[in-house]
């Protein structure tokens, strides 16, 4: 069974953000995840991540102004400088906390914008100088366009293209299982294409978005083909529950019980 990682951002909501990685450690998981920290110190995320005994497995770099609308800045080139300062900010943050994992945001944009395209090629690159400078690994992530429509970074074939073309050992490629499905389908292929340049899977059971087992897919059998392929990282679940988080957490059980 793979282990799986708590996204605190969509999970236990019954509790306050800092409250929510004492939660998770009671339902059994041993890692977490979540959108952004950057509303807390982060010796405060730390310390709380600390107490409960849990592994960090990613966050995203701070995307803009989230409540207005923005979703990343690295394909913005009215807004590359602070882009630049969200990457040092999210840098310090890793090197607090002790994530190995930063995922970029693209931001909205025209993917077929060549000036989008020439900003987001420079921003992955600076990016990856600095992450790797730090020694911490950058993941980019294709998201689907019902979720959240104009991302620029739409297409799984074109974010490895992305990976590719930089060919750095510590960028790779965060396959959300739910975004592939949408976008895509071809997931078990997909999974096997692209796994050497994989550094982080996400779940979610489609088409709702709730916990895995609720939806059309044998997420089961998916996780199965993970650990066949020999993938060792976490696998985030980054899904809404139907209602309360730990009463949705039977496909857990069924599975073994919490992350190992």
């Amino acid at each position: 069974m793979p282990r799986f990682a708590a996204n605190l951002t969509m999970m236990f909501n019954e509790h306050a953000f800092l409250d929510r990685f004492q939660a998770a450690a009671d339902a059994g998981f041993k890692a977490v995840e979540y959108l952004f920290p950057y509303d807390d110190p982060a010796d405060t995320v730390a310390g709380r991540l600390e107490a409960a005994g849990l592994e960090q497995a990613l966050f995203n770099m701070p995307p803009g102004n989230w409540s207005d609308g923005d979703r990343g800045l690295a394909a913005l080139p009215d807004r590359a400088q602070e882009f630049r300062a969200s990457v040092d900010t999210a840098i310090r943050y890793a090197r607090v906390i002790g994530t190995p994992l930063l995922h970029m945001m693209a931001g909205l944009a025209d993917a077929r914008d060549p000036q989008a395209i020439r900003c987001y090629r420079n921003s992955l690159r600076y990016a990856a100088d600095r992450t790797g400078e730090a020694g911490v690994g950058l993941v980019i992530e294709p998201i689907n366009g019902r979720d959240m429509p104009g991302y620029f970074l739409n297409d799984f074939d074109r974010a490895l293209g992305f990976v590719r073309e930089l060919d750095l050992p510590h960028v790779r490629l965060q396959f959300d299982i739910y975004h592939r499905q949408i976008l895509h389908g071809d997931l078990t292929m997909a999974l096997r294409a692209m796994m050497p340049h994989i550094g982080h899977i996400q779940t979610a059971a489609v088409p709702l978005r709730n916990e895995p087992g609720t939806g059309e897919l044998d997420d089961a059998r998916i996780f199965a083909e993970i650990d066949a392929l020999g993938y060792a990282g976490f696998v985030g679940c980054e899904y809404r529950p139907k209602a309360a988080t730990v009463d949705g957490l039977g496909w857990l059980k069924a599975l073994g019980g919490g992350s190992s």
